[in-house]
């Protein structure tokens, strides 16, 4: 099989659904996938498991593939998140990650400073003092890649592995908002010192200098992006039933 056209088709559906052009509740017949899209079954039925495995379809025996609406979708995975960064679900999805980071990030700064192992620490020392050096030359693309190295090493020191398994759909949004051009040309001067107060805090074992400095860091994202959300609706997921 073609990982090529494997994963042309996973984007064209994928993309498609998310932005609404296929809408939910559509039934898709694997048969007109395969000679819309020119390709083989196997292509049209390892797309369609990739996309079930994001909550995108599901498949009903002598039905055909049937598109799920927004509560169904894996909000974690990260070509979710993507396809939704470059549809009319941008606001939407900006606002569920950044008060999600909002919630957690804090939280995993506090335990960092209290737990945090020492090569952990030694690290998020450097990596802040590499992004200040990187973003006061405006270097972007490596300002990112340590931005986001900063943040996952925080969920990781943290000891919580829940925690840490949110560094993916975390380092999604902040590649994200850089390719969409939601990022300032330069880091603010404020942001490279709040990045390195909290790596300090974690290095001295201060718990509360480590979760007040990442909630400045938090608060000043949310305030330069929110209103890209303003008026965009809610997704409400019905919570799972106990079973009897």
């Amino acid at each position: 099989m073609s990982t090529s056209l494997h994963a042309h088709v996973v984007e064209h559906l994928g993309s498609r659904i998310v932005g609404g052009q296929i809408p939910r509740g559509s039934i898709l017949l694997a048969a007109e996938l395969e000679e819309k899209l020119q390709v083989s079954r196997s292509v049209i039925r390892e797309a369609i498991r990739v996309l079930a495995q994001s909550g995108l379809v599901t498949s009903t025996k002598r039905v055909g593939i049937r598109v799920l609406g927004a509560e169904s979708w894996n909000p974690y995975d990260t070509q979710v998140i993507r396809w939704r960064l470059v549809s009319e679900q941008k606001g939407t999805q900006l606002r569920s990650l950044t008060e999600l980071r909002i919630s957690v990030e804090p939280m995993a700064a506090e335990l960092a400073a209290e737990v945090a192992p020492e090569n952990m620490r030694k690290e998020l020392m450097m990596i802040s003092a590499q992004m200040s050096h990187y973003g006061r030359q405006g270097d972007l693309h490596k300002f990112l890649e340590l931005d986001i190295r900063f943040h996952s090493l925080v969920l990781a020191a943290s000891g919580n592995e829940m925690f840490a398994n949110l560094a993916t759909p975390i380092g999604a949004i902040l590649r994200g908002r850089t390719e969409l051009g939601l990022m300032p040309e330069r880091p603010h001067e404020e942001a490279l010192l709040w990045h390195q107060s909290v790596s300090d805090a974690i290095s001295n074992s201060d718990s509360a200098g480590a979760r007040k400095n990442m909630e400045s860091i938090m608060r000043r994202t949310h305030n330069e992006i929110c209103s890209l959300w303003e008026g965009q609706p809610r997704v409400f997921v019905d919570p799972p039933k106990e079973p009897r």
